[in-house]
């Protein structure tokens, strides 16, 4: 495979995952868009083995997932059988939980926690990844939530998933986070920022204000192979805008 992915987080259009047939329907428009991976995310319940038939046969692969953290705690191993099902070495979650929110030690003793749930998955071969959101910048002392996860977690095995738009509506840059993340973030999820009537809000890739030559720059010399394309929220139908940002980010020499 070619060094780095363009993939559809499909988060994106979990309004249309809701059940097997939704799940099948959409993966069919992801592949047709021209998307060539997928992270799992906000599904419906679909045998995984057949979730994996279906992305074999349209050329998708699943790249990453976004898995509960409590299930990480209680079960590794099911959570190692799940990926080697479904071909994928990312394990994500989407954020830290809310009891350790609101405090250094908080995001201490997580770094320090999930730093052993991703041990225990690495011995499987899964990849334990952390998506942010923009809470993580909030300082504590000379220290933000995020720098507390990156120096007080293993290197070795706790990932990141850096998110563009939300370093950004923290205040912080993207491609900065990401050189400083440099072998530590395979997965990067690639969101833009506009400003319409004084309000911030998410927009597809190349139709906002971020920078994008220094953002991907910064995703090659940090080591990304994932590039994934995810819009919370869109102004327009979610398959359009997955299909702009695709072409832009095409259109930047992704592929």
């Amino acid at each position: 495979m070619p060094d780095s992915v363009l993939a559809a987080q499909l988060y994106t259009v979990r309004e249309f995952t809701k059940t097997p047939a939704d799940i099948v329907a959409t993966l069919k428009k992801i592949a047709r868009i021209g998307y060539k991976a997928v992270q799992l995310s906000a599904l419906g319940e679909m045998d995984p083995a057949e979730l994996r038939l279906v992305c074999d046969d349209l050329g998708l692969t699943i790249c990453a997932t976004h898995i509960s953290y409590q299930k990480m705690l209680e079960d590794p191993q099911g959570i190692i059988e799940l990926h080697n099902t479904y071909g994928c070495k990312y394990a994500g979650i989407g954020g830290l939980p809310q009891d350790r929110r609101g405090s250094a030690e908080g995001f201490a003793a997580f770094a320090r926690e999930a730093s052993e749930v991703a041990r225990k998955l690495a011995q499987g071969g899964i990849a334990f990844i952390y998506h942010n959101h923009s809470f993580e910048f909030e300082k504590f002392g000379d220290r933000t939530g995020y720098q507390i996860l990156v120096e007080e977690s293993d290197p070795e095995v706790f990932l990141f998933e850096p998110d563009t738009y939300w370093i950004q509506h923290a205040g912080a840059s993207p491609a900065a986070w990401l050189r400083r993340l440099k072998g530590r973030a395979p997965c990067v999820h690639l969101k833009d920022m506009a400003n319409k009537g004084g309000k911030q809000l998410m927009a597809e890739v190349g139709e906002g204000n971020l920078e994008w030559p220094e953002i991907l720059a910064a995703c090659r010399e940090a080591g990304t192979r994932w590039y994934i394309v995810e819009q919370d929220t869109c102004q327009r139908d979610p398959f359009e805008s997955l299909e702009i940002s695709l072409r832009n980010l095409e259109a930047m020499g992704l592929r």
